[in-house]
């Protein structure tokens, strides 16, 4: 998925490289093979048009953002030898996100109470039981949430990884938190997972209280996880990349 064309030389060459069948989703018109234009409104919105294209013969489905680049897909691939949807570990390259994957990926490694779509593969007849994914900021949770609502085994890879930058500083931080909080519970409202993911976003208020208390960055994870859940409060329904 691609918002605009400015990652794309870098991506396909990467795509090249593997030699699988790609599709870049673009929200800009680029006149390049495997690109094809829909306009730019959401990830959500990008990955059900992108379905229509995959292949009938297709068994893996490898979800990946244009603006990140992938270590160790083999690794990834052997994991969904035993697993319906595998996601894969953020690796970003500065900023506070850095240190908050620190807290967040080791809970993760048992707790799948949020994923990372920068790197997510799906068997393809378990993706079709997930398609279409409702307008929701959070399409990565969602497909989380209702794979393991279907009773579907999912797994978090650490030994394949996405480099990415996302914020460079606090404030850019806790407005992608917020945006992010906001996603995931709008993905609660479209799925059925394990109670025990309800819970946890029902504390969230708690869970933010002790993150504050770990320094600045940890300050900026809290407003942005309040500020999301006020606006879910509202009922705000943003959807954008």
């Amino acid at each position: 998925m691609a918002r605009d064309g400015s990652h794309l030389p870098s991506k396909l060459k990467e795509l090249e490289a593997y030699g699988f069948p790609y599709l870049v989703v673009c929200g800009e018109f680029v006149d390049l093979p495997g690109v094809i234009y829909r306009k730019a409104v959401g990830k959500w919105d990008a990955i059900n048009f992108g379905y229509n294209f995959i292949p009938s013969d297709a068994n893996i489905v490898i979800l990946n953002d244009v603006d990140t680049t992938i270590h160790g897909l083999k690794e990834a691939i052997l994991a969904i030898e035993s697993y319906d949807l595998v996601y894969c570990v953020v690796r970003p390259t500065s900023g506070p996100q850095q240190k908050f994957y620190s807290f967040a990926d080791p809970l993760r490694r048992r707790f799948h109470f949020f994923a990372s779509g920068e790197l997510m593969l799906v068997r393809k007849k378990v993706l079709d039981e997930l398609i279409p994914i409702p307008p929701c900021l959070a399409e990565d949770s969602y497909l989380l949430f209702r794979a393991m609502q279907f009773k579907r085994k999912v797994c978090l890879c650490e030994r394949a990884y996405v480099t990415t930058t996302r914020t460079s500083n606090n404030t850019e931080e806790a407005a992608y938190k917020e945006r992010t909080t906001l996603g995931i519970l709008q993905a609660l409202d479209y799925s059925v997972p394990p109670p025990w993911v309800r819970l946890f976003y029902k504390t969230l208020p708690l869970y933010a209280t002790i993150l504050a208390l770990t320094g600045e960055e940890g300050r900026a994870w809290a407003r942005g996880m309040i500020g999301g859940l006020r606006l879910h409060l509202r009922g705000s329904k943003m959807a954008q990349f």
